[in-house]
């Protein structure tokens, strides 16, 4: 039995594809199409999946798509019919979309499917779940637990905005919700856009930034806009927002409480930018805290799975795990929109046609998150042949050896191997890594590399065996979502060093003896490294291990600013040729940037929007 899940048409399109169950691939349109947050209809990653599971679409059982867009729509008219007549112009501008196109998704859908496979009537076949039943499936399902609690939020749905859930072999249950307007998601994005960036993107940059601040206006956020009970539930007073009815998150009477109009995004960054970020993300954590320790004392359910944009929160996670409440805490490696199409596809699976789940024997199914396409060693070489690379072959001793010394001698290697991974971290398949004992290294990656904002900190990738050695952490983190310090004994006395120093400048003082991943903080969002799914990235970090003592790489994502995740090899030589990185190992081939025909360089400096 082939089960398709889709998501679509608001933000990170995606498609995931099951075997009875098992999932086969997953992956994001954006990676395919090239367009950051793609939001069409996933025609190429759909395409993959039945590639890589080798069916057609008429294979496929059933469709189940990640929302449900008539209670999305219900909820649009509702809230502006109880703002009216504020909002009319926002209004004014959503009903003809949503008139044309949203409110019939399933008549769209159906023709979707129906120009890749003509001879199915696909209405019979289409499947919708809930928003953050979608989630909470996504969560709970690929999870190693056979009984857990489940916790899932974002901005929102179609109602709801936060969610609790009890999953119990092959059923999920959800017990309590909160409904927008109030919304911890769309709390933390009105911070996001009034401190200057975009989004359902520029969170990660406030998670970033927020180290470089002190919590200064987080009785503020309490006092004024939002009511958070001891349980965990909470309500925003709306007057100082504008996204209910408006073309921006927050409005003047936001701007007033915090002493200034939104900063422009090229405006510079000041100690205010930086402590009204530390601000959100001290309440963000707070909020979560007081869910997850109310839920776990109401349900006594010990294993907490999370997912929902903020479970991407991973400072607010390292903190919910070294809490202490739960034995063992899972998040859902694609936890935002992306992993809505897993998520409706196990809810079909599991839920609609009752199937059983396999017996999790500690292991859970997301395989490492490495579901995306992969490339044969011939097909590597005659595509990088036919974009004009000059590279050599080694075998596999041979080019772990090298990458490896390669990384002892300060170069920065983009390393393409095996299957792409799902979600928005990449996890040593689409990599740039760099040694971490640089001091040098987080700018150079960040200015020369990703073409981003300096104070964003890059992750390290540990050996699981080692991680307790070097990190406050001795649990499994494969997916980068959880935050942990620096062991004490690899921590550097910076007290004098930075003293006087002012935000990013403060990066100038190394904090630890792996200072390129070590934020102000003395933290790092760590991933550990396990031989079982990813042997040869564990076989590279092994090497530069024996070579340097420090069982550490620096692992960012294969991209500059602003563009997806690189997913074929011409994608990956474009982005060697694009920057100032040193060389590139794909497959079993070595590309030297020096060595590269100079014809070929391109500017990728302003290549893309700012992300």
């Amino acid at each position: 039995m082939y089960t398709l899940g889709l998501s679509a048409y608001y933000h990170d399109s995606a498609a995931a594809l099951l075997k009875d169950g098992d999932i086969v691939a997953a992956a994001q349109e954006e990676r395919f199409s090239r367009k950051k947050h793609d939001a069409r209809f996933p025609v190429h990653a759909l395409n993959y999946c039945l590639a890589e599971a080798g069916i057609t679409l008429a294979q496929v059982d059933q469709v189940a798509f990640y929302d449900k867009p008539f209670l999305k729509f219900e909820r649009l008219l509702e809230t502006y019919h109880a703002f009216a007549p504020r909002g009319f112009k926002s209004f004014r501008m959503a009903m003809p979309l949503w008139l044309r196109e949203k409110l019939f998704q399933k008549d769209l859908l159906a023709k979707e499917l129906k120009q890749l496979e003509p001879g199915v009537k696909w209405i019979d076949r289409l499947l919708f779940s809930e928003h953050h039943l979608s989630h909470a499936a996504s969560a709970f399902f690929p999870s190693p637990f056979d009984e857990a609690l489940v916790l899932t939020m974002d901005g929102v749905g179609e109602w709801t905005t936060t969610s609790a859930a009890i999953g119990r072999g092959n059923s999920l249950e959800i017990v309590k919700e909160i409904h927008f307007p109030h919304s911890l998601g769309l709390l933390y994005s009105a911070f996001t856009y009034y401190l200057g960036f975009k989004v359902n993107s520029g969170e990660y940059k406030v998670m970033g930034l927020a180290p470089y601040g002190e919590p200064k206006y987080a009785q503020t956020i309490l006092d004024h806009l939002v009511d958070l009970k001891p349980d965990g539930s909470y309500r925003l007073d709306q007057s100082y927002f504008d996204y209910c009815t408006g073309l921006t998150m927050t409005n003047a009477k936001f701007a007033a409480l915090f002493g200034a109009p939104p900063r422009k995004p090229e405006d510079p960054l000041t100690q205010r930018e930086m402590d009204l970020a530390a601000s959100v993300q001290a309440v963000t954590e707070e909020a979560v805290l007081r869910m997850t320790r109310a839920l776990r004392e109401e349900t006594g359910i010990e294993n907490l799975c999370l997912a929902g944009g903020v479970a991407l929160n991973c400072v607010a996670n390292g903190k919910v795990l070294r809490d202490g409440k739960f034995k063992q805490v899972w998040v859902q490696p694609a936890a935002g929109d992306a992993g809505g199409a897993l998520g409706a596809a196990l809810a079909a699976h599991h839920l609609y046609m009752d199937q059983p789940r396999q017996a999790r024997q500690g292991q859970d199914s997301m395989k490492g998150a490495y579901l995306g396409p992969v490339f044969a060693q011939a097909d590597i070489e005659a595509r990088l042949t036919a974009a004009g690379a000059k590279f050599s072959v080694l075998p596999d001793a041979g080019l772990i050896e090298r990458t490896a010394s390669l990384l002892a001698s300060e170069n920065v290697i983009g390393w393409f191997q095996g299957r792409m991974e799902f979600g928005p971290r990449a996890l040593g398949g689409r990599s740039i890594l760099g040694d971490p004992r640089s001091p040098k290294m987080q700018s150079v990656l960040n200015l020369k590399i990703k073409y981003r904002e300096s104070f964003r900190p890059f992750a390290p990738s540990v050996l699981r065996e080692h991680v307790a050695e070097w990190f406050d952490l001795d649990q499994d983190s494969p997916y980068m979502l959880m935050v942990a310090d620096v062991a004490h004994q690899h921590r550097l006395d910076a007290a004098g060093a930075d003293k006087g120093l002012f935000g990013v400048e403060k990066l100038k003082v190394p904090r630890s003896t792996i200072p390129a991943v070590t934020h102000v903080d003395y933290s790092a969002r760590i991933q550990t490294v396990h031989a079982d799914t990813n042997p040869r990235y564990h076989a590279l970090i092994s090497s530069f291990y024996d070579k340097t003592g420090c069982p550490v790489l620096i692992n960012t994502s294969f991209n500059v600013r602003g563009e997806p995740i690189v997913c074929t090899p011409e994608d990956a030589f474009r982005c060697l040729m694009g920057t100032e990185m040193d060389a590139l190992v794909i497959g079993n081939c070595v590309l030297m940037k020096d060595g590269q025909d100079p014809a070929l360089r391109l500017d990728y400096k302003n290549a893309f929007d700012l992300d």
